[in-house]
C-alpha cells in the first residue's frame, strides 16, 4: 500500500526540513512526498515562492494543485506558520471566532477545521506549525550548537527560557517573544541563516525528540504517517 503527498509549505526553511528528514521518514512508510513553497506571485512567467502576504494567494496555490493532481490517492498537507497568519488574519477562515479561544491547542485546531471546509476536499490535511517553526528547534535548543559553535552561554539561556514552558509549542506569537524573535535575540545571526541552519538542526534533534515535546506536531506526522495504509497507487 502506498499513497502520494504534496505539501505547500511557507518558505524554503519549511521546504528544506520536508526534504531532508520528513520526506524520507515517510516514504518507508509507504508515503511518497514532496513540497514546494507557496506561491506568491507571477512576473512576465516566473513564479514567485516563499513568505504569506494574503490567504488568497495560498488557497489559490493549493487548489490549483489539486486539480492538477487530481487521483484520489493522492493527498495533501501544509506547513504553515500560526505565527504569520496574523498578515491576513481577518481573511483566514475561522478567525474571529478562533481568539475567543484561550487554549493554543484548541485555537489551532479550529483554525484548521475552518481551513479545511472552506476547501471542502477529503484529500486536504490542514497544518499550522505553533507558533511557527522555530519552536521545534527550542524541542532541545542545545543542538543549535551545530551551527552556532562558540555560543553555549547564549544557548544556555534559550535551555533555561524553553524549560519554563510545558512544550516549545506554547511559547507565544508575540511580535518580539515568538519563538525566532527568542533565538534571534541570543543569536542574532541566525535571522540571516534560518532557511539553511533551521532544518540541519531540526534535522539534528531528532523526529523522536521533537515528537515528544510538540503534541501538535506530532499529531500530524502520525496522520500523514497512517496515509500509506488508506490507498494504494
Amino acid at each position: 500500500m502506498s499513497a502520494r503527498l504534496h505539501l505547500v509549505v511557507e518558505g524554503q526553511t519549511e521546504e528544506t526540513y520536508v526534504n531532508r528528514v520528513l520526506k524520507t521518514h515517510l516514504a518507508n512508510l509507504g508515503v511518497w512526498a514532496d513540497a514546494r513553497s507557496v506561491e506568491t506571485g507571477r512576473l512576465r512567467g516566473i513564479i514567485g515562492r516563499g513568505g504569506l502576504c494574503e490567504y488568497r494567494k495560498l488557497r489559490d496555490d493549493l487548489v490549483r494543485w489539486m486539480k492538477q493532481d487530481d487521483h484520489p490517492g493522492v493527498f495533501f498537507t501544509t506547513m504553515i506558520d500560526l505565527y504569520g497568519l496574523s498578515t491576513f488574519k481577518d481573511r483566514f477562515p475561522g478567525w474571529q471566532e478562533a481568539q475567543q479561544i484561550r487554549d493554543p491547542y484548541q485555537k489551532v485546531a479550529a483554525l484548521e477545521a475552518a481551513w479545511f471546509r472552506d476547501v471542502g476536499h477529503y484529500r486536504f490535511i490542514p497544518y499550522l506549525q505553533l507558533h511557527e517553526f522555530e519552536a521545534l528547534l527550542l524541542a532541545s535548543p542545545n543542538h543549535l550548537q551545530v551551527e552556532f559553535v562558540s555560543h553555549e552561554p547564549e544557548i544556555r539561556e534559550l535551555e533555561v527560557m524553553a524549560a519554563d514552558f510545558a512544550s516549545p509549542e506554547l511559547i507565544d506569537e508575540g511580535q518580539e517573544t515568538c519563538p525566532s524573535k527568542r533565538i534571534i535575540a541570543r543569536l542574532p545571526q541566525y535571522e540571516g541563516l534560518k532557511a539553511s541552519a533551521g532544518p540541519i538542526v531540526a534535522e539534528k534533534i531528532g523526529l523522536e525528540v521533537l515528537r515528544s515535546k510538540c503534541r501538535h506536531f506530532s499529531e500530524w506526522v502520525s496522520r500523514l504517517e497512517k496515509l500509506g495504509a488508506q490507498t494504494s497507487l
